[in-house]
């Protein structure tokens, strides 16, 4: 018998007959035995109508009665799943983070698990029931509601599994697991049967949407295995584990991009010591993310600087550049707003030669030109232009043969939600 903790998204419980769907699934495991915890976020569109409540009264609501407001959505969903699987004979209890004991710090909106309490849970679990949890939710030290963020119902429930020793945390969503790349961009994009957690994070943090960063984070550290799984379809899904368990290690295990980018650039910049500290520096100082960072030396005394920056901040970060240009007389600042980030991660890049220059090739094939370029030990990203988007993906995915790879794809519309 295994202790399994299991996460359903919000297009999951998205309507009272998807909620009686899982209420089967969690009856099939229930049947085999195991001990089960159910994290649940709110039904689909639940958390954005709360939003838009909110600021039709207040274009700035008060954090504090903003985290108690959207919080509310998984509560629902707690209570319509207890009740649905008591009247199908199934014992449960429903449970918002504050009964359960999850304690966070006092970042509303995005705060941080600092324990998880177990007593209750235990004592459920013992008694046979199903203990179905609300995700995004805690409580702070001073015992007000707070929210994780977005996608927050996946490190709640990698939190609960690691405080519990679960033997597995599966993650169900409405694709069947993690892809190679997007599969509503490319249609050829293939099922992962495994992926390691360090690749895992480099794909969620360059853009992949599947499964929260900070989960992945917390996973990792605890050892839980994560499988992720569709909701609708029945699957062996793509399981998260160690790099030493994993069968097959792979140069490229697949392709992230992201939109969100902006790329401003500063020409012909006086250079003394210090000056890109004091560049970047201002940027920081308006709490702004620099990611890439191009610098090019132009004769002895000048030098060129580019870097890039999220695309909500970029009109923000224009403003502070362009009154740097005059104070540092460059010789011209320039911006593209309209650009992308394009990744390619696999821990097999250790040990294989010549990835980034096949990656170049591909880009090149195609008449796609690079912007920028920065590498780590697994993952070689670039800037292009977004139009190029999905010529740029699908001539990579085909360069490293990731269209070959044996797993059919079944796939409805992308998991959104808590």
């Amino acid at each position: 018998m295994a202790l399994i903790v299991q996460k359903y998204g919000g297009t999951s419980v998205g309507s009272l007959e998807r909620i009686q769907h899982i209420v089967s699934k969690i009856q099939e495991t229930k049947q085999k035995g195991h001990d089960l915890v159910v994290v649940v976020s709110a039904m689909h569109g639940e958390t954005d109508r709360l939003i838009q409540l909110a600021q039709k009264l207040s274009p700035q609501p008060d954090a504090r009665e903003y985290d108690a407001l959207v919080s509310t959505g998984e509560q629902v969903s707690t209570a319509l799943l207890a009740i649905s699987l008591i009247a199908k004979n199934c014992p449960a209890r429903s449970y918002t983070g504050q009964q359960i004991g999850i304690m966070t710090d006092g970042y509303y909106s995005d705060a941080r698990i600092l324990d998880v309490k177990t007593d209750l849970m235990k004592q459920e679990l013992a008694q046979g029931r199903v203990v179905v949890v609300a995700g995004f939710q805690g409580t702070s030290t001073q015992g007000d509601v707070t929210t994780l963020g977005r996608g927050g119902s996946d490190t709640t429930a990698v939190a609960l599994a690691a405080a519990l020793k679960a033997d597995e945390c599966q993650i169900y969503t409405d694709v069947d697991g993690v892809y190679t790349t997007d599969p509503r961009l490319i249609l050829e994009a293939r099922l992962l049967p495994e992926i390691a957690f360090e690749e895992m994070l480099e794909m969620a943090s360059l853009g992949a949407k599947v499964l929260q960063v900070r989960s992945v984070e917390l996973a990792s550290h605890h050892h839980i295995p994560l499988r992720v799984l569709s909701s609708f379809h029945p699957g062996p899904g793509t399981l998260v584990t160690s790099e030493d368990k994993m069968i097959q290690k792979r140069t490229v295990s697949g392709i992230a991009f992201s939109r969100e980018e902006a790329v401003i650039a500063l020409a012909g910049v006086p250079h003394f010591a210090g000056v890109e500290g004091y560049i970047l520096g201002k940027i920081s100082d308006a709490h702004i993310e620099v990611d890439m960072i191009t610098q090019n030396t132009v004769g002895k005394n000048t030098i060129d600087l580019i870097f890039s920056v999220p695309r909500k901040s970029y009109m923000a970060a224009w403003n502070i550049v362009t009154q740097l240009a005059q104070e540092l007389k460059a010789a011209s600042v320039s911006n593209n707003h309209k650009v992308v980030k394009l990744s390619i991660v696999g821990i097999g890049m250790r040990t294989q030669t010549g990835v980034a220059s096949t990656m170049f090739q591909a880009l090149g094939k195609v008449g796609i030109p690079i912007q920028m370029i920065t590498t780590s030990e697994i993952k070689i990203s670039v800037v292009i232009d977004e139009e190029h988007l999905e010529s740029g993906v699908r001539a990579i995915h085909q360069a490293f043969e990731l269209d070959k790879l044996p797993h059919k794809m079944q796939i409805s519309m992308a998991e959104t939600g808590s």
